[in-house]
């Protein structure tokens, strides 16, 4: 038995290796400048959107001229007006914002380091901020991956009800492809996927190794684990043992949920490549594998649900 245990350690490390999801491997993962950013019926006329900002003052993995740039180029078509964000959030900064992307965060201590502990990105002051823009009217969207950036991203998401697990959430034995449907109750019927009645509804996503969270009761999941998925936490990236600690999933463990909070809104997502496109070794992960073709779609339903809060005064 304890054979197996090592050897599924093994298997888990492999898989997450491929997948670009370890520490090393994920420094590999480029930008797709070739993947389809096309939209079949843009919600607004070019540059005349909502303004969509990207974080990129936290030490960000993803970045609108970097790993984001496939997922700019798409809201780009569909009418959004997008700029990086970078520096310290403040109310300043947030003033002419409709939607504020933040993805995958780091503290200036794990920046090349991604071990444990893993403190948060952001400061008490620019969370208050952050809290008191959307209570007014804004709106977040908070995607952290698999650990450190979940870790980097709890203080913040706590702020408004969510917990992240600060782990490597994974289907099987980490080869299994990561697919929620409604067929298999793990994509949920709400306004999100259904897009509103504007944009077509969503039924199967595809994900490519991230983490877990829980919501706050009157948040609507969007994604959650079955029983197929094992949550890992490694002290280190992609580094995986025997001994290192493990839990099964469970039901209220999410992998998207979305807030009404105040006047505003939030989305959270713990799976970042899913909204963009990248190559690791040439091969896609991200919108452009076949087997993922609803994950674009699914990236433009809930910017359009974000944008439609009601706004800063």
């Amino acid at each position: 038995m304890r054979r197996d245990v090592r050897l599924l350690a093994v298997g888990f490390a492999l898989a997450l290796a491929l997948t670009g999801a370890s520490g090393g491997a994920a420094a590999q993962a480029v930008a797709d400048n070739d993947a389809d950013v096309s939209v079949d019926k843009p919600l607004h006329p070019v540059g005349a959107g909502p303004i969509v900002a990207i974080d990129e003052g936290h030490h960000n993995y993803h970045t609108l001229a970097g790993r984001y740039a496939p997922f700019g180029a798409v809201l780009r078509n569909d009418g959004y007006r997008l700029v990086s964000l970078r520096g310290r959030v403040d109310p300043a900064a947030l003033g002419p914002v409709r939607v504020l992307v933040v993805a995958n965060a780091l503290a200036a201590s794990n920046v090349g380091n991604w071990k444990v502990p893993t403190p948060s990105a952001f400061s008490k002051e620019e969370i208050e901020a952050l809290q008191a823009w959307v209570r007014g009217g804004g709106a977040l969207f908070l995607i952290a991956d698999h650990m450190p950036f979940a870790g980097a991203a709890d203080d913040l998401g706590r702020a408004f009800g969510f917990q992240f697990d600060n782990v490597y959430a994974v289907r099987g034995d980490g080869r299994s492809p990561e697919i929620f449907s409604r067929a298999t109750d793990t994509l949920f019927d709400n306004v999100v996927t259904r897009g509103g009645g504007r944009s077509p509804a969503v039924d199967e996503v595809q994900s490519f190794n991230g983490s877990s969270f829980r919501a706050p009761p009157t948040a609507m999941p969007i994604m959650r684990l079955d029983e197929g998925w094992m949550l890992l936490y490694p002290t280190e990236a992609g580094q995986f043992e025997a001994a290192t600690p493990r839990r099964a999933a469970m039901r209220d463990d999410l992998r998207g949920a979305a807030l009404a909070y105040g006047k505003g809104r939030v989305v959270v997502v713990s799976e970042a490549a899913m909204f963009t496109n990248q190559l690791v070794q040439g091969r896609p992960y991200g919108f452009g594998r076949p087997s993922a073709r609803q994950d674009k779609q699914l990236l433009l339903n809930i910017v359009e649900w974000l944008s439609q809060a009601p706004g800063v005064e």
